[in-house]
């Protein structure tokens, strides 16, 4: 009997961490409300930002973050010159990723690639940070002839056999227990932990105050968040390899980005790692910047951007049915 009485407790503690996480995703998303649009692709609703008037420029954000990581201080300073658009990748932000949606390297990419052509960005220049770098990454391989120039800002570049402290909670492996965790305690852990977690990001830069609401901080805190990031986090390694070998292949414009005192991502392996491998790589470190350049060091990265901008050449085809390095991949 003692057993019944055990499982009994366990499904009230449960319940109530499942009501008391209901309450706080809801009250996030009153004081975070949707500020852009949506967009059906490949079978998910994609929220993104659409603003500004000239060469189209795609900003990919990256893990437990979302589109107003990046609108919050570089859009701004970019809009006069392109026109930005900025999405919340699948199952972050306001975006859908549909239960038992790949979550890995590729299938983002793919989705990506889906909402340029189904947007009619022909192709654009595209700017990933941190994850968001190595989608981005994943995209220019796969997908060559739908990118025009890439801007890696503080990316994942190569595996990562650990994780980064300020992402450790993320690391959960048993499917069942992230979705178990991810609907009781991941909400309430976050919320209380949220400023502490939110200066790791930053550090040794300092978060502006308006981060939780306009930068969308507030967001990563939700149940679905939790879940998906650490689904992201249990897949990514597995593409990184191949990827790397294939670096070399790449031939459009590549501007890499990265703080010297990131504390979430090493620049060197990740950053300075990249000169032996891609061409012509054009790479800046911003002295004693961390990870989030977006925000902390916007004038260094709206300059790479205008830098990679005015090397890229547009190719004639934005379409690629079979995606070559995809396909080697398959094989």
């Amino acid at each position: 009997m003692d057993w019944l009485v055990a499982a009994a407790v366990f499904l009230i503690v449960s319940a109530v961490l499942w009501g008391v996480s209901v309450r706080i995703n809801r009250r996030i998303e009153r004081e975070v409300p949707i500020n852009g649009r949506f967009l059906d692709v490949a079978g998910e609703r994609i929220h993104y930002t659409d603003e500004g008037r000239g060469p189209a420029l795609l900003m990919i954000h990256g893990l437990s973050g979302c589109g107003r990581n990046l609108t919050h201080s570089l859009a701004p300073q970019l809009r006069e010159q392109f026109r930005v658009i900025t999405l919340d990748r699948p199952g972050s932000g306001y975006s859908t990723r549909a239960r038992g949606a790949a979550a890995d390297l590729p299938a983002q990419a793919s989705l990506i690639a889906s909402f340029i052509r189904t947007l009619d960005l022909g192709q654009p220049l595209v700017l990933g940070h941190s994850l968001g770098g190595a989608v981005a990454l994943s995209l220019a391989l796969d997908y060559p002839h739908a990118v025009s120039g890439l801007i890696l800002v503080a990316p994942l570049t190569h595996p990562q056999r650990t994780l980064p402290l300020v992402f450790l909670s993320l690391g959960v492996r048993p499917a069942f227990l992230r979705r178990w965790l991810s609907l009781t305690l991941a909400a309430p852990m976050a919320m209380l932990g949220r400023r502490s977690l939110v200066k790791a990001v930053f550090a040794p830069d300092s978060p502006p105050e308006d981060f939780p609401v306009r930068g969308g901080g507030l967001l990563g805190m939700r149940s679905d968040n939790f879940y998906n990031a650490s689904s992201e986090i249990a897949l990514v390694n597995r593409a990184l390899p191949d990827m790397v070998k294939h670096y070399p292949s790449l031939t459009l414009p590549v501007g890499l980005i990265y703080g010297s005192a990131d504390a979430v991502l090493n620049y060197r392996k990740h950053g300075e790692s990249m000169l032996g491998k891609v061409t012509g790589l054009s790479l800046e470190i911003v002295p004693g910047h961390g990870h989030m350049l977006p925000i902390s060091a916007v004038e260094p990265v709206v300059a790479m951007v205008q830098r990679i901008a005015a090397q890229a050449r547009p190719q004639r085809s934005a379409t690629v049915l079979h995606p070559p390095f995809a396909a080697s991949r398959a094989s």
